[in-house]
């Protein structure tokens, strides 16, 4: 969660900027600071979003005498994300998307009813990452939760499935799955929920969104997934670090593009995590997201020590983000027959 957070303000006075007007403001890309405004690294709704599903699932965990379920989830998510509505701190480029389909949770009704279900946006997927790291979840809890905190907001199969790969990476990782296994386990994991609709999370969000059958639908969202997991490895056969890695994986901006560029990020740099934001930042794309979504991954592989103490003490939060993780770095270990993962600690 540090990881994100230091990715997400280290992106986010890059996002919207040309790579020459970049070079012109920063210098070289491997030089990039964290930028600090009165003593702080600020964040964006990146963050934002990732403690308001981090905080509904402490909520929901914390009361060990109901079932981890949509029924409990969903009213914690709701609250938490009208919360990050109404705050005065929402003033950081939050997307559409998000807006529109928090405000209709505040309304009321079928969250179902308020979903944006064209909307395939990387906000569904730049904040799952508490989901990984909750303790305690089944594989099926752990594939709903993330799958149910994207629908709230945005209802295309691919956003689900990249926020349930999403999820599910940063899980291997803090269990201890080497990088260099990471894309074939998560490929994996792909194929085998490919067909797998988790109606008791989702209820008939495929059905308001037109789709027959639910197992096509969600199938849709895997295969783009899949496809995106396909640009990774090609670029990863011939890496170039010095290139913009939205030119190599997709700019960021939609789900299955934003988890390509983070992955791609991570894994040109999987010892070296600040190098790895530095180049995420730095990119023509969605950099707070693409960048945020790569610390996430980066912290879960190596842990608080990855980043430099000022930045870990400085960045926006971290009081906040610290009190959430603190049960989780207690709590994680890891169960049997997840492949590549062979044991683990916390790392919030």
């Amino acid at each position: 969660m540090v990881g994100l957070a230091i990715g997400d303000a280290l992106g986010y006075p890059t996002e919207f900027l040309t790579l020459q007007q970049m070079a012109a403001r920063y210098g070289a890309w491997r030089d990039l600071e964290l930028p600090f405004t009165d003593g702080v690294a600020l964040v964006t709704d990146d963050t934002q979003m990732a403690l308001a599903v981090g905080e509904a699932l402490v909520d929901v965990t914390r009361d060990t005498t109901a079932p981890f379920s949509a029924e409990t989830l969903e009213p914690a998510l709701r609250a938490h994300f009208v919360r990050w509505l109404r705050s005065p701190d929402n003033n950081r480029a939050p997307g559409q998307t998000c807006l529109n389909a928090c405000a209709a949770l505040e309304r009321g009704g079928p969250w179902q009813a308020a979903s944006v279900l064209g909307s395939k946006g990387c906000g569904a997927n730049m904040r799952v990452a508490p989901v990984g790291l909750t303790p305690g979840l089944s594989a099926e809890q752990r594939a709903g939760a993330a799958q149910l905190q994207a629908a709230l907001t945005h209802g295309h199969p691919t956003a689900l499935a990249a926020s349930d790969l999403t999820a599910h990476a940063v899980w291997l990782l803090t269990h201890n799955c080497a990088p260099v296994e990471l894309l074939h386990w998560l490929r994996h994991y792909a194929l085998k929920s490919r067909t797998t609709y988790h109606t008791a999370w989702l209820g008939d969000l495929a059905q308001r969104a037109g789709a027959s059958d639910p197992a096509a639908y969600i199938a849709h969202g895997w295969d783009e997934c899949l496809r995106a997991l396909d640009t990774v490895e090609a670029a990863l056969r011939t890496p170039d670090p010095e290139q913009d890695p939205c030119a190599a994986v997709g700019a960021g901006w939609i789900a299955e593009e934003a988890l390509a560029a983070g992955l791609y990020c991570f894994l040109l740099f999987p010892e070296e995590p600040v190098t790895a934001l530095r180049r995420a930042a730095w990119s023509s794309g969605d950099s707070d997201s693409i960048a945020a979504l790569a610390g996430a991954l980066a912290g879960a592989s190596v842990g608080g020590p990855a980043w430099p103490g000022t930045w870990s003490r400085g960045v926006e939060h971290r009081e906040r983000i610290r009190m959430m993780v603190a049960p989780w770095d207690e709590g994680l270990t890891a169960p049997p027959g997840t492949g590549g993962a062979r044991g683990g600690r916390g790392r919030g």
